[in-house]
């Protein structure tokens, strides 16, 4: 680790905790040289292991890119598309992985996606799975309202008399 100060590599670590979430380790460091202190902060790399067998650095941006396209023309923000990247990322943190599928980063965006815009929900699910037909949008629509039905409180039914 290089001195921020006086770029000595001769640093030494007083303190190393946890930082809250537990995804990162806050350590104190001190410069021999210039004799001043500094904080790093060490945080898990999540990686992505693509269909191919690649694997590259997850980054939030790039799930968000193909949610995008799918948003394209609804009532969804820049800030909506933030919030949506950031859930994607604690969700899969959350879950452990230190090299996540590809798979499972599209699993992790269908969730907020269908809370966010159900319209937007189904373009992507429709790439996503892969749909290959018109009964295959409307066993989906069916699912959505069959959970939008179990959601939603029925009003006591009133005797009539």
């Amino acid at each position: 680790m290089h001195c921020p100060y006086c770029r000595s590599t001769d640093t030494r670590v007083l303190d190393s905790r946890v930082a809250e979430d537990g995804g990162a380790i806050r350590r104190r460091r001190t410069c021999p040289s210039c004799e001043k202190r500094f904080t790093t902060v060490e945080q898990m790399q999540l990686t992505v292991l693509k269909r191919s067998g690649a694997s590259e650095p997850f980054t939030r941006e790039k799930a968000v890119s193909g949610v995008r396209k799918a948003c394209k023309g609804r009532p969804v923000s820049e800030d909506d598309l933030a919030c949506l990247g950031q859930q994607v990322e604690d969700t899969l943190r959350s879950e452990g992985w230190a090299e996540v599928p590809a798979h499972e980063v599209g699993l992790a965006i269908l969730a907020p996606l269908r809370e966010l815009d159900e319209v937007a929900y189904l373009r992507f699910a429709s790439v996503y799975r892969q749909f290959e037909s018109a009964e295959d949008f409307e066993a989906e629509i069916a699912a959505l309202r069959l959970e939008r039905a179990a959601a939603t409180p029925h009003p006591a039914a009133v005797p009539s008399g």
